[in-house]
Order: C-alpha cells, then structure tokens, then sequence
C-alpha cells in the first residue's frame, strides 16, 4: 500500500499533438461563438446548466426521455431512458461510472474513464479559460456539416483525448459535435437556438450514438437551478456501507511485508515508454525502454536490455549488469539496517518506523471517502471507492500538503489485502519550496493497475503517468510515462541463471 499511493515521478500533465491547424484562426471563431450564444459575461455565470428532453430512435414510434446535467467545476451526468431500458454515463469529479442497458452499475476505466472526464471538462468550459483547463483548440478550417458551411475546431484535453466542433459560418453557433468521449463514437447535431436567460440554447438535438440514432425534443432548460452533488454520485442501490477503514488500511499495511516476501519469487519483463512535450503539445522526445526485473525488499530490481527497440551491446550490456550488482548490494545494506534499527527498537521496547514511508494514515487524516460500492475487477470482488481532500483539515507537512490535493478512486481486495487498481490526480497546484523549487501542476495524474498472479498474488500490469511541473519558477515541462509488465514467470534454477542475461552477456546479476 505505502508505494501504491505516491508515484510523484510518474504524475503528468499533456496537451496531445494536432497536426496542422491555426490556434489565432480557432481563437478568432470561438470568440465569434461566445458572443452570438450570449457574451461571455452570461456564460461566465453559468454554475449548472440542465436539459430534460423527449427522445426517440430514429425508427421508432415510442418515445423516451433524454436528461443532462453538468455542474461547474467538472460534473456531468447523462441519462437516456428508451424502450424500458437505461443507458446512464456519469463522471462526479473524481470516477466515471455509468449504467448499462442490462441494468449493471460499474466504475468506467481507462479510455472510457478519461473521455468522460474530459467530456465534463468540455461542457463546463462553454469555451471560455480553455487554456486554464489545459484544452487546446486548433482551427481546421472549412467543412460541410449537414448541408451547412461551418468552421471547424479540433480540441485536446490533458489527458491525449481529442473531439471536433463545427461552427455555423452565418450564426457562429454550434452545428455538430464529434466525440469518442466513453469509447462510443458520438455525433451530436445541434438545432432550434432559443434564447434562455441571456444564453443561446439548442432545443432540437439528434444523436448519432454507434449504431444508433435518437431524436431529442428539448422540453425544458435550466441554467443555474440548484442541483446536488447526489446527481453525479454511484446510485445508492450500488453503495454499500465502508467497512472500518483505518483498521482495513492498518491490515494493508501489516500485510504488505508477506506480499513482498511473495513478489521476490517473480521476474518479468517491463516496457517503459516516455514522452516530452514541447509548449504547443507537440511531442519532443520518445524513448522506449525495456527491462527484465525481480524483486528485492519489495522493490523492482531492473536491467535494461534494450533502448528504442535496438537490444544493447556487449559492453552496454555488462555495464548495465554492473548498475544492478551495485542495486542489489545497496538494497541488501539498506535491509540490514533497518533490521538492525528494528531489532534495537524491539530491545528497548519502542516501535521501530521507516521515515521514508509515510503510511497510510496520512489519507485517513488528510482525505475523506464517499461512493462506496463492491464490483469485480478482473474476475475478483472488489471493494471501490472514491477519495478526495478534506476540506476541515490543515496540513502539517510537505506529506499531507502534497496528499491534500490528491483525488481519485481506488479498487481493494479485502481478501488478498492489497490495492489493484489506483487512479489519483492532483487537484490543485503543490508548491515544492514555497513554489521556488518547483510547482507540480493541478491535472497531474496517474494510475495504477495490477493483475492477479496464479491465484496467489496480486502484481504490476500497468502504471500510466501525467506530469506537469514548473522548475525553478522559470522552466516548465510535461512528461507522460507508461510502464506496461508482462512475462511474469516465477523463480527457478534457469531463471536465476538468466536473469537479466542476453545471449551474449556473461556475469549477469541475479537474485540473490
């Protein structure tokens, strides 16, 4: 659990490259929208914004009913109901779940998990600060949309994903959306502007959802009506009762040195892939790094084997070994040690802590839990729930200033007593040194998956890292890193042998 938590090397922040494109020509027609769909004054105001609608297949004669809701700074809510079944998709600010046909109420992950979120951040910005939202806008020029001339827009959120715009050439208003937001690609139509409290409103909307089409009659509009956070939260059918949290995190924790002591009977293969982005988006520099590893004390003890897909030399090679030789030997020092500390501790009858370890009381001081609910994450029962800062509490230290401004969602095994799965992202800015040092940017994010091992163990599959920091108050960089794990054999007297080994390398380091 303690090195679950805090990946702060992997944390990101992205702004994904669109080829070509002018952003003075994107930003000349978006400003040529916020004025014809009511000023920014009157969009700046906009707190909620609601829509109850009549909705309908294409092909059918049976009506159903159309709800959407999206609440400042990056809630959302969408709910189809048609033919006696429900299709609802939700991000709360800090998990995107939805409600399937079927009736199945899940957590939504990975791409599906991103989309939604970037979904929310695009219906609350009305185009207004997308730049303080980290969403890029580039023009694309002229395009035909339903008969109509329009201009149109590509957007990228943070996060890599990418949607497309298009702009009445005559009204400036919004003719179409295109989006693949929760992994559906979606096209929604726009038309019948009528003015709402100062605002411009579509009142006819005609979805284009995969294979499917809905016809919407908006019926009402609500701009700024008061509206809970329940609306965006897990059902409560879905929820269950949080079990003694400080006592389940005290077992994680307890439990962590068995897991280690399991994990060293391990090796496998990881794949590290790392992007730098320059201050248009644009990838700069990619590197693609493999390593074959085990474990040690709970750590990985890595051996790079090849760089941008070209295995390394003879002599890259030996050196390489040579850098884990002198790991294992600072590992196994660094053990001793604390050993010794311990069994000094034990002696005059103190309780002995690694200062390096935070622990995960830190979350119970400084977080509070909600949305707790119990699903099956790749094939075992789960136990998952959101997380977010405590808004009553005051930091005491970098530690919890750093974990104040952390949110996200994460999957428990209560069995195994481990974490499976972590997604976590910073809501705020954390200011290394008063912000002198430097400033790791809100939106840095990352996540955290693993994989049930041989009914044994759960390990590593997959670690993706968004981070935005600024440097010295002066130097600004964005880094995205994705580590995938795979080969995962367990130790044997060939495995111990090769460890590590290319065909032509000799005096490998192995387990010791």
């Amino acid at each position: 659990m303690r090195r679950v938590y805090l990946i702060p090397a992997l944390f990101a922040s992205l702004f994904s490259m669109v080829p070509g494109g002018s952003a003075q020509e994107a930003a000349k027609i978006i400003d040529q929208y916020v004025k014809a769909a009511g000023g920014s004054k009157a969009l700046a105001k906009i707190q909620t914004f609601g829509v109850d609608g009549t909705i309908r297949e294409a092909d059918e004669e049976h009506s159903g009913t159309y709800t959407f809701r999206v609440k400042q700074p990056n809630r959302l809510y969408s709910e189809f109901r048609e033919k006696g079944k429900t299709h609802i998709e939700a991000y709360n600010g800090k998990s995107a779940w939805h409600e399937s046909d079927s009736g199945e109420i899940g957590t939504l992950l990975g791409p599906q998990a991103v989309g939604l979120e970037a979904a929310a951040q695009y219906y609350n910005s009305r185009f207004l600060a997308l730049s303080k939202r980290k969403i890029n806008a580039v023009s694309k020029g002229a395009a035909s949309i339903l008969g109509r001339p329009t201009f149109e827009i590509a957007l990228t959120y943070p996060s890599g994903i990418a949607s497309e715009v298009y702009f009445d050439q005559a009204t400036h208003l919004i003719v179409a959306e295109k989006s693949n937001f929760a992994g559906i690609p979606q096209e929604i139509d726009y038309d019948d502007y009528r003015e709402v409290n100062g605002v411009r409103v579509a009142y006819k909307l005609e979805i284009h959802r995969g294979g499917d089409v809905y016809q919407v009659d908006v019926t009402r509009v609500a701009i700024n009506e008061p509206i809970g956070e329940r609306v965006f939260d897990f059902p409560i059918k879905s929820q269950v009762k949080l079990p003694d949290l400080k006592k389940l995190f005290e077992e994680i924790d307890a439990n962590q040195k068995e897991i280690d002591k399991i994990k060293e009977n391990y090796a496998g293969t990881q794949v590290e892939e790392e992007y730098e982005y320059d201050k248009n988006g644009k990838v700069s520099k990619k590197e693609v790094n493999e390593y074959t590893f085990f474990y040690l004390n709970g750590d990985e003890i890595t051996t790079l084997v090849s760089k941008n897909g070209q295995p390394l030399s003879v002599e890259e090679q030996k050196k390489e070994n040579e850098k884990t030789q002198k790991r294992i030997e600072s590992e196994q020092k660094k053990e001793k040690k604390k050993e010794e500390k311990e069994e000094k501790a034990k002696e005059e009858g103190k309780e002995s802590k690694d200062s390096d370890d935070p622990g995960i009381e830190v979350f119970l001081r400084v977080s509070q839990f909600v949305n707790p609910r119990r699903e099956r994450f790749r094939g075992q029962d789960v136990l998952v729930f959101d997380f977010e800062p405590n808004p009553e509490y005051k930091p005491k230290n970098l530690v919890e200033h750093v974990v104040k401004e952390l949110a996200g969602v994460v999957w428990i095994d209560e069995k195994a007593k481990d974490v499976v799965r972590l997604e976590a992202y910073f809501v705020g800015d954390v200011h290394i040194g008063g912000g002198m040092l430097a400033n790791l940017q809100k939106g840095t994010s990352f996540t955290f998956e693993q994989a049930y091992i041989n009914n044994e163990v759960w390990l590593p599959t997959y670690v993706e890292g968004h981070v935005g920091v600024r440097v010295l108050l002066v130097k600004g960089f964005r880094v995205s890193v994705v580590t995938r794990y795979s080969d995962y054999k367990r130790f044997n007297i060939e495995t111990l042998n090769t460890m590590g080994k290319p065909k032509e390398a000799a005096d490998t380091p192995t387990k010791p």
